[in-house]
């Protein structure tokens, strides 16, 4: 299983706008075969950082993601946002257990 965990960052001002485009892609993603969670979330704490954290099942899953149309109208719209600053990193994990 492939974990991603990271952060984008954009202007505060403009998380509400941005909120729509964040959720046609974590809805799309969710479709995906192979994602086994998808998911963004902002901080309470630092206006503007938004949390990333993907599980997929493995990497052809993740690869086929990255060819999907409705991740290029993602970054497409990065600009408009005003998304800067993006920091993700890829572990590869087991499937865990609860704590």
């Amino acid at each position: 299983m492939l974990l991603i965990i990271g952060t984008i960052r954009l202007p505060a001002e403009n998380v509400a706008a941005a909120r729509g485009a964040m959720t046609a892609m974590a809805t799309a993603s969710r479709r995906e075969d192979g994602c086994i969670e998808y998911g963004y979330a902002e901080d309470v704490l630092d206006p503007g950082l938004i949390h990333v954290k993907e599980r997929w099942r493995d990497r052809a899953a993740l690869d086929a993601h990255f060819q999907a149309p409705h991740i290029a109208a993602w970054r497409a719209a990065w600009p408009t946002f005003g998304i800067g600053e993006r920091s993700l990193t890829l572990y590869e994990i087991d499937a865990g257990r609860a704590i």
